[in-house]
């Protein structure tokens, strides 16, 4: 089933996958099918996906579990950025989702009102850990299916070139463990980019809504993890924002020593950003293990693909680790019909159980997965590797802090003030009152 995966997927529109009806097979209770599919089943799915990335894989695995079961399966998958509102379209619908996502505890809150319980089924049985899940009391009301990682992806060729120039000051990946050392490292290879054959240190950082989510909410998790391990708290009604001036120096690291000028980043896409990278134009790019698909089999081989932490400048910061969590767990609508329902619950447990779903999660799609039934199948991402290296060197993960964010609109005003600050139309007290003032109001209206 390996294809080799155009770049522009990831930008990818809405796409769907409908494919042909057919009637559920006879014989026993699901409990008791090797397939998955309860018997004579008339019910069907609807998958709204929130991940572009993996929208043909989706697709492709739906097929399978059609001709295999003779049960209808839709795959939609949202454009980059527009999850939430065409959530809200699609629930609104006649036909709605039967299966969906939720980023984390605020997503829940918005749609804990549409989730069934999955604490009997056969999926929260394959869980590895309630770490992994999403609990309303004793209702289990999310699930996550893949624990995923981001940093900085690196093209190792490059930044040893960079390590063995007369020219450089930082002459080992050891040395390159906090914010003072990848900014000389970064500056350096900008003001050499034409000795190393690139463009620029980093990728483009743009801005619209296939890449604006890198900074304003990955890149914006750092502060926040930073300030909650200060205070001992996993969310907040008001962050203070201790660790602004962190977020504002690797933010000017990133657009002053790019593949573009920091005013070009309102037209630069997530596109644009993996181009840069796997075609060898850029030694850095900030994304995650997920990205692995959209640059192999391009100029960065394998072996030259590594990932550092996401430094800026916290005290400690040389015992951190990569960001590591989850924002993609599965929920089901529990105002979908019975038989409907049901056929969803058989579904999820075929993805995580049979050979087919397992080795499109794991092989296909790169995930690692918290599901028991994944030993193995476990994916050949070098990513993925990376982060295991820091784990076994005993570095701490980083938090996903941002599943905390008050809200969409919260991220979308500290995008729109990163933006401006970049452009030279705003200056940095924009980005603090998006960040602290626009939190406290946010929160206060989400928990009217």
């Amino acid at each position: 089933m390996k294809r080799k995966r155009i770049l522009a997927l990831v930008l990818a529109a809405a796409m769907v996958g409908s494919l042909a009806t057919g009637c559920g097979s006879s014989g026993s209770d699901s409990s008791d099918s090797s397939d998955g599919s309860s018997s004579g089943s008339t019910g069907k799915v609807y998958y709204l996906n929130f991940k572009p990335e993996q929208a043909d894989q989706w697709v492709e695995l739906a097929e399978t579990y059609t001709e295999e079961t003779g049960v209808q399966v839709d795959v939609q998958t949202a454009a980059s950025g527009t999850y939430e509102s065409q959530l809200k379209s699609e629930m609104a619908k006649d036909e709605a989702p039967t299966l969906f996502q939720v980023n984390g505890p605020v997503g829940l809150a918005t749609w804990k009102d549409y989730c069934y319980d999955l604490s009997d089924s056969d999926v929260y049985k394959d869980v590895s850990s309630d770490d992994y899940v999403l609990k309303d009391g004793d209702q289990v009301l999310g699930i996550a299916y893949v624990i995923e990682t981001y940093g900085l992806i690196y093209n190792k060729a490059l930044l040893n070139d960079y390590f063995d120039a007369d020219w450089s000051t930082v002459k080992s990946i050891d040395d390159l463990n906090n914010f003072e050392a990848l900014k000389t490292v970064a500056e350096e290879i900008q003001a050499h980019k034409d000795d190393l054959g690139v463009e620029g240190a980093f990728t483009s950082a743009g801005m619209d809504s296939s890449s604006d989510w890198r900074f304003k909410t990955h890149l914006a998790n750092l502060p926040i993890y930073y300030e909650y391990k200060d205070k001992g708290i996993t969310s907040t009604d008001a962050i203070e924002g201790t660790y602004l001036d962190n977020y504002k120096q690797v933010w000017d690291l990133y657009i002053n020593n790019s593949t573009c000028e920091p005013s070009m980043i309102s037209s630069k896409t997530g596109d644009d950003a993996t181009s840069e990278f796997a075609l060898g134009e850029a030694v850095f790019y900030q994304n995650g293990t997920w990205a692995y698909n959209d640059i192999k089999d391009n100029e960065v081989a394998d072996e030259d693909l590594g990932m550092l932490p996401i430094y800026i400048g916290a005290e400690g910061e040389e015992d951190q680790g990569l960001c590591t969590g989850s924002e993609n767990y599965w929920c089901v609508n529990k105002n979908a019909s019975e038989e409907d329902i049901q056929a969803t619950l058989d579904f999820m447990k075929w993805v995580v159980e049979s050979d087919e779903g397992r080795d499109m999660l794991a092989n296909e799609m790169g995930f690692v997965t918290p599901f028991t039934t994944f030993s193995d199948y476990l994916p050949s991402n070098p990513l993925v590797q990376a982060n295991e290296e820091y784990n076994e060197a005993g570095k701490t993960p980083v938090s996903w802090n941002f599943t905390t964010m008050p809200s969409e609109n919260w991220k979308n005003n500290v995008g729109s003030a990163l933006l401006e600050y970049a452009q030279g139309t705003g200056d940095w007290s924009g980005v603090e009152t998006a960040f602290v003032d626009g939190w406290a109001t946010e929160y206060a209206a989400a928990n009217e």
